[in-house]
């Protein structure tokens, strides 16, 4: 017994495990939280202010609305004129063309009509003509006005005075001189002599307009530090939301303009998660070692940690949903149902202080969430049926709901202003928290755990190989439930898992169901072993346990309860079958391992106990007579050849344990096998 306690001192592989899984842990959990070190706040106009008064650090603009600021530009746009510049060789040059072409003269019409078309085509070039879809875009709003660059001069000139190529072409033959002989000279092609003479300024109209957005002032006003800006439960109104915008936006910049911040919040945030998450691994390191002796229990512990934190962690980042519905009780939940209360509350602790580094207001988010994990852990005890799981939801969301509420009366000294809307995302916690249970089967599935649910559920009489049992093998049925009484009553009476050992109780001895025939609890008169050898009979024996965990791997039966069909007679002989063939042989070597069960020894305080049991159960049927002493000689005398043999050295039962489960079984025993009255006849 003594043997189990494990060195103090831990190897180097112990350490450097450990080192690991806290790098790896701080790496992902670091590299996932947000970078700001600013204050974000969810701002909604026309809602209360959820969030502590709030006093401006430092003098900060008040910027104008985005619509202010276009409404704005738009007013400012119509004075904008942008910049063409004439080319003034362009009318020379398309006059020149047309002469040229026309200088035998235009057919139907006098030499006169020449200089007529070419004083006319200088007229319109001394307008401006532009490029027709920029004519047509301008031209929307009849008051605009352009900048047009002549030389070194430049002149405003409204739009509609100018032309573009296919209105300047209509506006000749509504000359009167030319309308005349708007047949013939429609074959004259004249729109070929009408060519844009005003090209847009890119450069000067983009200073011009950058010039013109510059000269809207951005802000309407400023804000002192130290000055109020809203106060708790305040209902947002148009012109406080433009201020905190305006305090968001100005904290963000200078966020931005700051250097070094961004690897100082780093250095901050790895320490702080390196220091919560070592004083975790040195507690599971002190008081819990043995989940790093199975490495699921650890994975387990350290998985749940780092969702809940990497979900936080993105919440937070895309701003998506408020953080307070994610269901943060499921991790001491699961951690209860198959680990313990300490280690429970520990891993929540340590999941809602990095948590509430993330937000910008951790303190409430602490104690509502504390206050729900504790819940959790206080309301499931002992799990022993699904129902307890949906009053354990309920429970949780109305602490959690209860100690909010407390925070805002607390907090506000006028009832009106108390914000409720954290409670709708508590209820939807709440309601989240329902899936509990069938994730409770995917996290035994998935870490090789068993609930005290699956327990129950494979304690029923109506499986298939429990049924069977009672069919084929109805005295082995019997004594398994009466070790199961006797084992869960020990459990109870020292601190072990009653439930567990009750289910490991009645399956340790499916492999009879095999052979019924050769057990002595099932036999009516006909012993089969009469006619066979020593070691056949003790074969057949031990064949029970080897069947048993067939029968197991066979109808899928968690690990946990194999182990107790393969520990209950551990590395113990056939005794009976043993001195049986020793006496008969006296001056033969014997080979032991004929005779020994395959085991091993028990390795929990459970399997101990059911071993105590199944001996003493087994054995007691064989007493001549049941009084105190026999019963007391009996018991004492089975668990202490147990303890001398070695049996219980691999698991981490004491003394103290092993005199109470004494006490039990004698107590029990005596209350099995009381003497009863005998009724007397009736004298006729």
């Amino acid at each position: 017994m003594s043997s189990f306690n494990v060195k103090s001192d831990l190897t180097w592989r112990d350490i450097l495990t450990r080192l690991a899984l806290i790098v790896c842990t701080v790496t992902i959990i670091v590299w996932l939280m947000p970078r700001n070190n600013y204050a974000t706040y969810k701002i909604e106009q026309g809602k209360p202010w959820a969030y502590t008064d709030l006093s401006a650090p430092f003098d900060f603009p008040i910027y104008k609305s985005d619509e202010a600021v276009k409404a704005e530009r738009d007013s400012l746009m119509k004075q904008y004129e942008p910049y063409y510049i004439l080319n003034n060789d362009m009318a020379g040059k398309q006059v020149r063309q047309f002469y040229k072409d026309y200088i035998n003269g235009i057919p139907g019409l006098s030499n006169d009509y020449l200089s007529i078309i070419a004083n006319r085509l200088r007229n319109l070039y001394s307008q401006g003509i532009m490029n027709s879809s920029e004519y047509s875009r301008l031209r929307q709003d009849t008051t605009r006005m352009i900048r047009i660059i002549n030389g070194k001069d430049a002149a405003s000139r409204q739009i509609t005075k100018m032309y573009s190529v296919i209105s300047a072409y209509e506006q000749i033959f509504k000359d009167e001189t030319l309308s005349k002989h708007a047949d013939v000279l429609r074959k004259c092609n004249l729109n070929d002599y009408l060519s844009p003479n005003l090209t847009y300024d890119k450069e000067r109209s983009e200073a011009s307009l950058n010039e013109l957005h510059n000269s809207i002032p951005l802000a309407s006003g400023i804000v002192q530090r130290g000055q109020k800006i809203i106060d708790r439960g305040e209902i947002v109104d148009a012109k406080k939301y433009n201020i905190l915008i305006s305090y968001q936006k100005e904290t963000e910049r200078r966020d931005e303009n700051q250097k070094g911040v961004l690897s100082l919040t780093i250095l901050g945030q790895v320490l702080y998660v390196l220091i919560i998450i070592s004083c975790f691994t040195i507690y599971l390191t002190l008081f819990r070692k043995d989940y790093f002796e199975k490495p699921r229990s650890a994975i387990m512990l350290y998985s749940l940690i780092l969702f809940f934190v990497v979900l936080t962690s993105l919440m937070v980042s895309h701003s998506v949903l408020h953080v307070y519905i994610l269901p943060y009780a499921m991790v001491p939940i699961f951690i209860r149902v198959f680990m313990d209360s300490r280690t429970a509350f520990m891993a929540q602790t340590t999941m809602i202080l990095i948590c509430a580094s993330i937000l910008q207001h951790p303190l409430d988010f602490i104690a509502v969430e504390l206050m729900g994990g504790l819940a959790a852990i206080f309301s499931l005890r002992e799990l022993s049926s699904r129902s307890q799981l949906f009053w354990t939801a309920v429970i949780i969301t109305a602490v959690s709901v209860l100690t909010d509420l407390s925070l805002e009366w607390i907090q506000s000294s006028d009832l009106t202003k108390v914000n409720f809307s954290k409670i709708n995302y508590l209820a939807i916690n709440g309601i989240l928290l329902f899936c509990s249970y069938p994730l409770l089967y995917l996290i035994e599935k998935t870490f090789d755990f068993t609930s005290n649910i699956t327990l129950i559920e494979l304690s029923d009489m109506n499986k298939t190989l429990l049924r069977k049992m009672s069919e084929v093998a109805p005295g082995t049925f019997q004594h398994s439930i009466q070790v199961g009484n006797l084992a869960a009553e020990i459990a109870n009476k020292i601190g072990a898992k009653s439930q567990l050992v009750r289910t490991g109780a009645m399956y340790h001895d499916i492999g009879k169901i095999v052979n019924p025939i050769y057990f002595t609890e099932n036999q009516s008169g006909v012993n089969p072993h009469e006619k066979m050898g020593s070691i056949d009979s003790a074969q057949i024996i031990i064949s029970h346990v080897t069947e048993g965990i067939k029968l197991a791997e066979k109808y899928n039966l968690p690990n946990v309860i194999k182990d107790f069909i393969s520990t209950h007679h551990g590395l113990g002989k056939t005794k009976y079958f043993y001195i049986q063939y020793k006496n008969s042989h006296p001056n033969d070597d014997i080979d032991e391992l004929l005779f020994t069960y395959p085991g091993p020894n028990p390795f929990t305080k459970e399997q101990a106990i059911l071993m105590m049991a199944d001996t003493v159960e087994a054995a007691s049927r064989s007493l001549p007579d049941y009084t105190e002493k026999s019963i007391r000689e009996l018991v004492n005398k089975l668990i202490d050849a147990q303890v001398a043999e070695g049996y219980f050295k691999e698991c981490p039962i004491t003394f103290r344990d092993i005199a109470y489960a004494k006490t039990v079984l004698i107590e029990k025993l005596k209350t099995i096998y009381h003497t009863r009255l005998s009724y007397p006849e009736l004298k006729k």
